[in-house]
């Protein structure tokens, strides 16, 4: 999306190139409900049941703008192509039943060591509070794991739960920008970012990884 992240600080080419190579490593996403794996293409046909839901995908602009079982594998299929260049994640969270509970699309721009990370829940799963704990789990991940130094977030005027969200877990508020889809449409979109340091100052966790990417989490 054009005009984000709003901050841009360069850095180094080699700690870029670290970012990009945790990115390249990176397999799992933890979450308060569980752990959420990569996409894969044989996903795509669970993937698309969970996103026919017109609550998940209507607010969504960076899918796929014609759903359907062959689109939600290209799109499953371009974020590996992302991954394997270190720009980009998509995890998918399963249920005991192994349908999808869930996504986290994550992009990433090494450059700026800077990410944002869009996604949803299925219903039942936000109903339970599963929401914030389980952002705040991955939002942590993606500074520690990653090795970034901003997160960025975007989201439609009207979506007032996801406002009240980031504001409520330490991200400041920066303006609006415009959301483009790949169908042409548009629309305006309040955005929001959070520095690693004020991230950690606002949820007590230690500072002592900052700078260098991890690599895997031990599970």
């Amino acid at each position: 999306m054009a005009g984000i992240p709003v901050t841009r600080n360069e850095v180094s080419r080699d700690r870029a190139d670290a970012i990009r190579q945790a990115v390249r490593t990176a397999e799992i996403l933890p979450a308060a409900y569980g752990d959420s794996l990569l996409a894969r293409p044989e996903h795509a046909a669970g993937f698309y049941a969970f996103l026919s839901d017109p609550a998940i995908h209507t607010p969504i602009y960076s899918l796929p703008a014609l759903l359907t079982e062959a689109s939600v594998r290209e799109f499953i299929i371009g974020h590996e192509a992302e991954r394997a260049a270190g720009e980009g994640l998509l995890f998918l969270s399963l249920d005991p039943s192994g349908a999808v509970a869930g996504y986290s699309d994550i992009q990433i721009w090494p450059r700026w060591a800077a990410a944002e990370m869009g996604g949803a829940l299925r219903a039942d799963r936000q109903s339970q509070g599963q929401g914030a704990a389980g952002a705040i789990a991955s939002f942590t991940w993606i500074f520690d794991t990653l090795g970034l130094e901003l997160i960025c977030e975007t989201a439609a005027l009207d979506n007032n739960r996801t406002a009240r969200l980031l504001d409520a877990i330490g991200f400041q508020r920066m303006g609006e920008v415009t959301s483009h889809r790949e169908d042409g449409t548009t629309r305006p979109s309040l955005v929001w970012e959070v520095s690693r340091q004020a991230w950690f100052a606002h949820h007590g966790q230690d500072q002592s990884r900052a700078g260098a990417p991890s690599g895997n989490p031990e599970h």
